[in-house]
């Protein structure tokens, strides 16, 4: 076959197996390939790997999908799915046979379970050794195929950022394409893939470094040109040991229902390994357009969850009102409140959206604005909503009922007078306000927030304020 024609554009994969998950170290994968074919205006491809019979599940290719289609990662090609395509591998599995570049092999598990163990008894790395390698077998039931591996001289990988990597081809065995139930293996159909898709690069994490010889040799047997590898460290923890949900790292669709936005998650990944100057903070257009392979670092990246909680914030406040309110929704109803009409909800964003990390802790802060009546913080109960306050209370009260404008700037100018009135403080006067609208002493602002709550729910509140001023 003709070797690819590297003038074509570059053409990039995500090619998630769908037997858990998408993750955040396969989140990122996805980003920095499709981010580096958006800023080369190529084409990012998307191939679910569900080869693995057992384990695949649809549930599973579903939550990837939606994972992707949430941090905005649309691709031009796919979903491909590898178990629809096993007649291409075996063509090129009997090619390879016919060729001489691949056998069948007959050893059993148990021969080679013996193997392995000697091997390892007489301090030599466990290898296949080769016992089937020149008998030139035919095919029979559950006769596995093996790779005829080049076992003299080196493989060498021109990593995009590690540089040069040298394996010693003697390190290498013959390696098992197609298993004795007739599916190929993964190293065999990846290759077979990219080379068909016409994959220009790869970006994955290093833990897959050690599995690039067999396929570089495997690339030259078919006649194919490999694409370029860049291999990406990868992510640990605070502790530097291997990323694992005890870290916090959850699937990418948890991040979604704790209410990150994606945005913030998108930003995060991108800095996880890459870096631009000092700075920190992207929008997706930046990120499209100073994404470069060159820019990712060597070293492994710590996952640091306050970062990422730093970053939600942000998004968060940057985001406008009615986007962000139809987003907090569903936050809001699994809260369990009853969400009266979205002009509400923006309103009750604009007061929150500079406290809250997370749509899930704004929802919890918006409790007072929902609930029909709210429980009291008794701390702040008993020391704000004393006697010595209830007549200038009281006073409020008949003046709100009064009032045929209800809005911040009238009801800062009631409560000055009668606070000047009853020579009260502000602040213990407008703690017990607060403390009789929302429950607690700390709040958006309090004029702010009784414009929102509006006159019928400000009235009844304050009145059985002071109805527990006496019991408190």
């Amino acid at each position: 076959m003709s070797a690819r024609d590297n003038s074509k554009k570059v053409r990039t994969r995500f090619p998630p197996s769908p037997t858990g998950h998408l993750h955040l170290g396969g989140a990122r994968t996805a980003l920095f390939n499709w981010l580096f074919a958006r800023h080369h205006k190529g084409t990012f491809i998307l191939r679910i790997e569900d080869t693995d019979i057992s384990r695949s599940r649809p549930e599973y290719v579903n939550s990837i999908i939606e994972g992707l289609k949430w941090l905005g990662l649309d691709w031009d090609e796919g979903p491909y799915f590898q178990s629809e395509r096993l007649s291409i591998y075996r063509e090129h599995i009997e090619r390879l046979i016919n060729e001489g570049k691949a056998y069948y092999c007959y050893c059993t598990k148990e021969e080679l379970e013996e193997k392995r163990k000697a091997a390892l008894a007489q301090g030599r790395k466990p290898r296949y050794d080769g016992t089937c390698r020149d008998k030139h077998l035919p095919k029979k039931p559950g006769a596995v195929v093996r790779f005829r591996s080049e076992l003299v001289g080196e493989t060498v990988l021109n990593d995009l950022i590690h540089g040069p990597i040298i394996f010693e081809n003697r390190e290498l065995d013959d390696w098992v394409i197609q298993r004795g139930d007739g599916i190929p293996t993964y190293n065999f159909v990846v290759v077979v893939d990219d080379a068909i898709m016409g994959i220009t690069h790869i970006i994955r994490g290093d833990d897959h470094i050690n599995n690039t010889p067999k396929q570089l040799q495997l690339y030259k047997a078919l006649g194919y040109e490999p694409p370029k590898f860049a291999h990406v460290p990868m992510i640990l923890g605070p502790d530097k040991a291997k990323l694992s949900k005890r870290h916090g790292a959850s699937p990418i669709l948890e991040y979604k229902e704790e209410g990150y936005l994606p945005q913030a998650l998108v930003n995060f990944l991108a800095r996880l390994g890459w870096s631009y100057g000092d700075q920190e903070i992207f929008s997706i257009e930046e990120l499209i357009e100073k994404f470069d392979i060159s820019h990712i670092g060597k070293s492994a990246s710590i996952f640091n969850r306050e970062k990422l909680l730093w970053l939600n914030a942000h998004y968060i406040k940057e985001e406008k009102d009615e986007g962000l309110a139809r987003k907090l929704i569903p936050f809001l109803k699994k809260e369990g409140y009853q969400v009266p009409d979205i002009d509400y909800v923006k309103k009750v964003v604009s007061t929150l959206k500079t406290r809250a990390k997370t749509l899930s802790e704004m929802a919890k802060m918006a409790d007072f604005y929902f609930l029909e009546e709210i429980s009291y913080d008794m701390e702040a109960a008993k020391k704000f909503l004393v006697p010595d306050i209830k007549e200038a209370m009281e006073e409020f009260i008949k003046a709100i009922e009064k009032l045929s404008d209800f809005s911040q700037d009238i009801l800062e100018n009631l409560f000055r007078d009668i606070q000047k009135k009853y020579n009260l403080s502000t602040r213990k006067f407008a703690q017990a306000i607060r403390v009789s609208l929302t429950g607690r002493t700390v709040s958006p602002g309090l004029f702010e927030i009784m414009a929102i709550l509006g006159r019928e729910r400000v009235l009844p509140r304050l009145k059985r304020a002071i109805a527990t001023i006496d019991h408190v």
